[in-house]
């Protein structure tokens, strides 16, 4: 009997691993960079060199990239700022990892901290969480159909289905020149400056993903007169652009993930020859998977009258999509300075990241809950600290509606900052509105028994001859009528006629008579 089939692609989770490390190291500074007496602001990424699987074992190593503005004793210029890493290098269990296994790790920075211990050298030390996720790629043949059906009874069950048909990542690069305003001195050196994403979007068009959105600048920069020797200054930079992809049309499920993997920025001389223009550089990371939504009918079950149709079966995995919402959430605080912190003259420079921390499944959807970290920096009225910061962490918690689903359900969640506004309220308070998006992709996992092959052979006559020919037989709850004719050596059009039953529905309790058939 030869079969038809239909075969989906999907990927297996394999396991996952969480770990916590302390990266702490001393750092000297430079010959060329000014003594350290009070350090303003400190941040840190994490950037990946390398990862290997081996024997249920993910290795990787990389960088903690820190970068501090922090205030001299000199004379003229007050503020100045640095850059540095440390290298780091873990290992992560996860059982049945094999060597080819894409795994997907994060790096998340809980903490980071700079104490001074002496002029020219600093203690870092951070708290770093990593995440690693191993998936194998897999695929389930569904019996759809057969060659020669011959006088076979057949079962089918419809299926809505989702097929992986795109698992990668690509780079959308993004290079721009930016200008000085009339009103603003030449630079001298760029002292600290913010690349942060805003509103990204994606698009599916035949063959390519469109991304579109912006990036907000922020620059704090020495001027060349000794009167500007301090300036900043902010814009917007339009994000558009595409990236190849050949399984693209408008009709797939996507999740597009973006992400800034590096943004640089460096002083270019305008066409007079003057420091007044900057060489933006973005390179954003993008992870991308996209489904199809299939129908298919499957051959359930089968068995025949007049010979052996043993079917064997294999308990299969697979996914149709639940629900795919966004929901935006409103946020306002109030931000007030610490007793020894210097007044605010006027806000600089704003930073903010969103943090994800935990989602629940409720009744009616799914609980997001989260911080949004806000940190400014400011000018102050203070000449011996001109520059002083402030972070501070806004919670968030938010139910996105999902509805409820027959089996376990796998969510993605992800968020983005649509807006953050900083507005001073006195010289000491300053109030924040934002408003995040949190989209929700949700799977509802189905299990099935898909049939893998079937066996013939002929039918065994004497043990159906020593079987009744007419049986009463109760319904049972689950029971159906495929099933009752199959276990009784007849077909549901002879249940159905001898019953005289009108649907193919039975309830629990209904009296049945069976009269064996014989093909």
């Amino acid at each position: 009997m030869e079969l038809e089939r239909e075969v989906l692609h999907n990927n297996r989770e394999v396991g996952r691993a969480f770990s916590q490390m302390t990266l702490d190291d001393d750092y000297n500074l430079p010959d060329y960079k000014p003594d350290l007496a009070k350090v303003i602001k400190e941040r840190g990424e994490i950037h990946f060199d390398e990862i290997h699987v081996n024997n249920g074992h993910v290795w990787f190593k990389g960088i903690l990239a820190f970068d501090i503005l922090y205030r001299t004793d000199l004379d003229g210029r007050k503020i100045n700022s640095l850059s540095g890493e440390i290298s780091f290098q873990e290992s992560l269990s996860i059982d049945g990892t094999q060597e080819l296994d894409p795994v997907k790790i994060e790096g998340k920075i809980e903490d980071i901290s700079v104490s001074i211990i002496n002029s020219r050298k600093l203690s870092i030390r951070s708290l770093v969480e990593f995440r690693a996720v191993a998936e194998q790629p897999g695929e389930a043949a569904i019996l759809t159909g057969l060659k020669d059906e011959g006088n076979c009874e057949i079962e089918k069950e419809h299926l809505e289905v989702l097929e992986l048909i795109t698992d990668k990542n690509d780079t959308l690069r993004i290079r721009r020149e930016l200008s000085l305003s009339s009103n603003k001195p030449n630079m001298d050196e760029i002292l600290w400056s913010s690349v942060e994403l805003r509103g990204i979007s994606s698009h599916l068009k035949n063959g390519e993903i469109e991304v579109t959105g912006e990036a907000l600048i922020y620059v704090l920069y020495s001027g060349v007169e000794e009167e500007d020797r301090l300036q900043w200054f902010e814009t917007t930079v339009p994000i558009q652009g595409s990236v190849e992809c050949n399984t693209c049309d408008d009709s797939l499920i996507y999740k597009i993930n973006a992400k800034l993997a590096q943004a640089n920025l460096e002083i270019q001389p305008d066409e007079d020859g003057e420091e007044r223009n900057i060489l933006l550089e973005i390179v954003v990371n993008l992870s991308i998977c996209l489904w199809k939504e299939d129908q298919i009918e499957m051959i359930s079950d089968i068995y025949a009258l007049d010979r052996q149709v043993k079917p064997a079966f294999l308990t299969a995995f697979f996914e149709k999509l639940l629900v795919k919402n966004e929901a935006k959430c409103r946020l306002s605080d109030k931000i007030e300075l610490e007793e020894e912190q210097e007044d605010i003259l006027q806000i600089c420079i704003n930073e903010d990241k969103l943090d994800i921390e935990q989602t629940t499944i409720m009744e009616n959807g799914v609980l997001a809950e989260g911080t949004l970290m806000v940190e400014i920096l400011y000018m102050t009225p203070d000449d011996s600290m001109p520059v002083s910061a402030k972070r501070a962490y806004i919670p968030f918690s938010q139910m996105i509606e999902m509805p409820d689903a027959a089996g376990p359900v796998k969510i993605h969640l992800d968020g983005g900052i649509e807006q953050v506004t900083t507005v001073l309220s006195d010289s000491r308070t300053i109030d924040v509105k934002a408003v995040i998006s949190l989209n929700l992709l949700a799977f509802e996992q189905q299990e099935r028994k898909t049939i893998t092959e079937i066996e013939e052979a002929e039918l065994d006559l004497a043990a159906l001859q020593q079987s009744p020919g007419i049986v009463g037989y109760i319904v049972r709850e689950g029971d159906r009528l495929f099933g009752i004719a199959k276990e009784n050596h007849t077909t549901i059009e002879n249940l159905m006629e001898t019953n005289h039953l009108t649907g193919m529905f039975v309830k629990p309790g209904e009296k049945l008579l069976i009269v064996k058939s014989v093909g």
